[in-house]
């Protein structure tokens, strides 16, 4: 009698035990909770944007082997969800910044589906491993192509921004367009739905049936830019996340959003995930861009970059309590100290800024996940130069950053210890 009580005690509370390891099972949502498999899912992740390119590469332990080497890696620290890109469009040069690659849409509407063989790779590499990917089909960015190729292409705004750097203004003006460009946003609509409906040449898997990937991700950061486009950005994004529901009803779908911040107005940051086919809320955290850390002054500002970062996921998550959705903290990251690039440099105050934002996953029930940016891994800067050019491994920098403002490398131990910390209590 006293076992079967003891046995019937474990399998009730077993129903309990929230799923921290990524299990086979498809992510679903509940309230402000992920599930998978009817148990609470929570995680901590990473940006590895560049992951779904490294399988295209033709020096094996530069690509695929990199790769292995560094899933292996992230899987015994506890980080098992990876926000990867899914395809980049155009080539060459954009705002004066080399572009990565190889694209998917190299030319307007016209797609190399050999280049989603890297995509291919790491779903079924992060499958053996148990691990869990979330997608962002295009960019608010230059780094990718994204929504100013579009605009390019359509000859919305003109091509000497391939060549030329916009200021802020010029940027806003530029990108806000997209909105409003019917023929843009339908070839963003087929790159959106040739991802989607692609079979997985290594599993032989349809994406839509791949319990791998987490969500759909509208885009990196899509934002209206000027409050002229507030509401056609808010349409784009109803009629978006609605078609690829239709295309996949197995799958959550985002925004890839940054919080108020990204929409410069908290009412349409609600508007933006209140929508029924939008299946949580997710932010970025950027204090040293957002001017929370002061140049020079890291030590004497980081208290004002703490404060800060703890009002704002505050702020946003008070959205998703009223939405009863979950919320993810789906990029943040700090400069090592000295605001150095150099992989050896201290991160003493990455690692303390990393433990906070950290620790409202679960402790907050509304926040299920966060994915810092970005893993670097085995990759390190090439000496002497600031910037990335076609033939560097990459980091976790795009193009546009100084190689090692944010990366964070396999060799930084306190880092990694930060992380176990934190994945540890989930086990």
């Amino acid at each position: 009698m006293f076992r079967r009580i003891v046995l019937l005690t474990f399998l009730f509370l077993g129903t309990l035990i929230p799923c921290f390891a990524q299990g086979q099972g498809f992510v679903s949502v509940k309230g402000h909770q992920f599930l998978i498999n009817k148990r609470p899912y929570y995680f901590v992740g990473t940006n590895y944007w560049y992951g779904s390119l490294l399988g295209l590469e033709k020096d094996k332990t530069r690509g695929v082997e990199r790769l292995r080497k560094e899933l292996d890696f992230l899987k015994r620290n506890g980080v098992t969800n990876l926000r990867l890109l899914g395809g980049a469009e155009g080539l060459g040069m954009l705002n004066a910044v080399p572009r990565v690659g190889p694209p998917l849409q190299p030319e307007l509407e016209k797609f190399d589906a050999s280049t989603l063989d890297g995509l291919d790779i790491i779903l079924s590499e992060m499958s053996k491993r148990q691990m869990k990917a979330v997608i962002f089909l295009s960019n608010n960015w230059e780094w990718s192509g994204g929504f100013q190729q579009y605009l390019i292409w359509n000859k919305v705004i003109e091509d000497k921004w391939l060549t030329e750097k916009p200021t802020w203004d010029e940027l806003r003006d530029n990108v806000a367009k997209f909105y409003t460009c019917e023929p843009c946003r339908s070839a963003y609509a087929k790159q959106a739905e040739f991802i989607i409906t692609r079979t997985n040449k290594v599993t032989g898997r349809r994406y839509i049936d791949d319990p791998t990937i987490m969500a759909w991700e509208l885009a990196n950061e899509p934002r209206p830019m000027r409050p002229a486009a507030n509401d056609t950005y808010s349409a784009w994004i109803k009629d978006t996340a609605a078609m690829i529901k239709r295309l996949d009803r197995k799958h959550l779908v985002t925004t890839g959003h940054e919080g108020w911040i990204g929409t410069e107005s908290i009412e349409l940051f609600e508007q933006a995930h209140a929508d029924r086919n939008i299946d949580y809320l997710t932010i970025h955290i950027w204090p040293k861009n957002w001017g929370w850390l002061e140049n020079g002054k890291m030590a004497e500002t980081f208290p004002n970059a703490i404060a800060q970062t703890v009002k704002y996921i505050n702020d946003n998550v008070a959205v998703a309590v009223k939405l009863k959705k979950p919320m993810v903290i789906e990029e943040f990251g700090l400069p090592r100290d000295k605001q150095s690039f150099d992989p050896a440099s201290p991160t003493t105050f990455r690692d303390r800024y990393f433990k906070k934002v950290l620790s409202f996953v679960r402790t907050n029930p509304h926040i299920a996940g966060a994915n810092f940016w970005a893993f670097a891994g085995t990759a390190r800067p090439v000496k002497g130069r600031l910037f990335w050019k076609p033939g560097d491994n990459y980091t976790g920098d795009p193009p546009m950053e100084e190689q090692g403002l944010y990366s964070i490398f396999d060799s930084d131990t306190s880092t990694w210890g930060v992380v176990r910390e934190q994945t540890a209590k989930f086990r």
